[in-house]
C-alpha cells in the first residue's frame, strides 16, 4: 500500500527492533525504531538517544523519562524520543499513557508499523484482542514484511479463536468437536519457550561474520622422471578451479549488488527484472499491484541509496540465502534493517523469490 510522503521526517540513524515478551500477554514489542527529524542524525542527538536507551537498560525509567521530557521540550514532534517515551512508560506499568503515546505517533506518523505493533503488545496485555488485532493488521499495511507483526497477529488470531471456543463449549458442551480444539491451542501456548519481558535494550552493533579460512595452497605437481635425452622439465602448479559453492556465492553477490544498485539509480526495469517469475510479494499482493506500488515509491524520489553491508550467502544447489544489513537513504527516509533475499538460478542469473525485512 502506497503511502503519501509528508514533509517531515527524514530518519536518523536507527536503532534495531528487540524482541520481549511472552506469547499474547507481551506479545513481541519493537522497543527502538529508526526516525528523527530534521534531516541527518548529529551526534548530539545520537547521545540523546543513547543516554536515554542507557538509562532504560539499567531500569533507571525516572532519569529516562525525565531527559526524554527535556529533549521534547525542544523538539516535541521528534519521533524516535516519542518512541521511547512510550517504551519507558511501558517499562514503567504505565500501560495507559503508553497507549496513549503510541496512538499518537500512529496519527502524526502512519507510515511506521513499530508503533502500531507496540500499541498491539499493550492491547493484548489489556485482553483488549480485536483492538490488538486491528493495530497489527495496520502495522501489515504499512510494511508487509514485518515478520513480528505477522508473527503477533497470529497469536492474537489464536487467541481470539481460543476465546470463542470457551465461548461454544459453555454454550453447548455436548459437542465434541469444540473441547479437542480447544485443548489444541492451550498446548499451543503452553510450549511457549520466549522469554518474559525485558527492559527495552540498545542493540549491540553489528559485526560482520569473519571471513572463511583461505583454502589450502594446492602442492606443486611433481617433475617428471629424467630421461637419458632430456633435462627434467620444470614443475608447473595448476591454477586450483573455484569451487563450484565458491562460484555461486560470488555471482549471487553479484546478484544482490546489481538489484541494490538498481534500486539506487531508479533503474526501474533492471529493479523489477531481479524478481523472478516465482516471486510472490508479500501480504499476498498480486504481482501488478506490488510493480505499480513500487514504481509509485521510487520513481517520486529526487535521491535514493541503498547500501548492503554484513553480507552472509549460504547456497545449496540452484537455490541461495542472502542476508545483509540494509542502509536506505532517501529525500525523505533514512532507515537501516536486516533483509533477507531468498533466490534461485535461472539460466545464468539468480533471480529473488522471496523477500523479507526485520526478525
Amino acid at each position: 500500500m502506497s503511502h503519501p510522503e509528508k514533509s517531515q521526517p527524514a530518519v536518523g540513524t536507527p536503532f534495531a527492533a528487540h524482541r520481549a515478551g511472552q506469547r499474547l500477554r507481551q506479545l513481541s514489542c519493537a522497543v527502538l525504531i529508526a526516525v528523527g527529524m530534521g534531516g541527518s542524525l548529529s551526534w548530539a542527538q545520537a547521545d540523546e538517544y543513547g543516554e536515554v536507551n542507557r538509562l532504560v537498560r539499567s531500569g533507571q525509567y525516572n532519569e529516562a523519562m525525565l531527559k526524554a521530557d527535556q529533549y521534547l521540550t525542544g523538539k516535541p514532534r521528534d519521533p524516535q524520543m516519542r518512541f521511547l517515551k512510550g517504551v519507558i512508560q511501558t517499562e514503567s506499568g504505565k500501560a495507559t499513557d503508553a497507549i496513549a503515546t503510541f496512538a499518537k505517533l500512529t496519527e502524526d506518523y502512519p507510515e511506521l508499523p513499530e508503533p502500531y505493533n507496540n500499541l498491539a503488545v499493550l492491547y493484548a496485555s489489556q485482553s483488549q484482542f480485536d483492538k490488538a488485532r486491528a493495530a497489527l493488521e495496520m502495522a501489515i499495511r504499512t510494511n508487509p514484511s514485518y515478520a513480528t507483526a505477522h508473527e503477533n497477529l497470529g497469536d492474537v488470531y489464536a487467541k481470539l479463536a481460543s476465546q470463542a471456543y470457551s465461548k461454544a463449549l459453555q454454550l453447548d458442551g455436548s459437542n465434541p468437536a469444540v473441547a479437542p480444539k480447544l485443548s489444541l491451542i492451550r498446548n499451543l501456548f503452553a510450549g511457549d519457550t520466549r522469554s518474559a519481558p525485558a527492559s527495552a535494550r540498545a542493540p549491540a552493533p553489528a559485526v560482520a561474520a569473519a571471513p572463511p579460512a583461505p583454502a589450502p595452497a594446492p602442492a606443486p605437481a611433481a617433475a617428471p622422471a629424467p630421461t637419458p635425452s632430456a633435462a627434467p622439465a620444470p614443475a608447473v602448479a595448476a591454477a586450483p578451479a573455484p569451487a563450484p559453492t565458491d562460484t555461486a556465492q560470488r555471482d549471487v553477490e553479484t546478484a544482490v549488488t546489481a538489484w541494490a544498485k538498481a534500486w539506487s539509480s531508479k533503474n526501474m526495469s533492471g529493479y523489477l527484472g531481479a524478481y523472478g517469475p516465482a516471486f510472490k510479494p508479500p501480504g499476498g499482493q498480486a504481482r501488478a499491484a506490488w510493480e505499480a506500488e513500487r514504481r509509485s515509491r521510487i520513481e517520486p524520489r529526487s535521491r535514493i541509496g541503498v547500501n548492503v553491508s554484513d553480507l552472509n550467502i549460504t547456497t545449496n544447489g540452484d537455490r541461495a540465502t542472502a542476508r545483509f544489513r540494509q542502509d536506505y537513504t532517501s529525500d525523505t527516509l533514512n532507515v537501516t534493517s536486516r533483509k533477507t533475499l531468498d533466490l534461485v538460478k535461472s539460466g545464468n542469473r539468480w533471480l529473488i523469490v522471496r523477500e523479507s525485512t526485520g526478525s
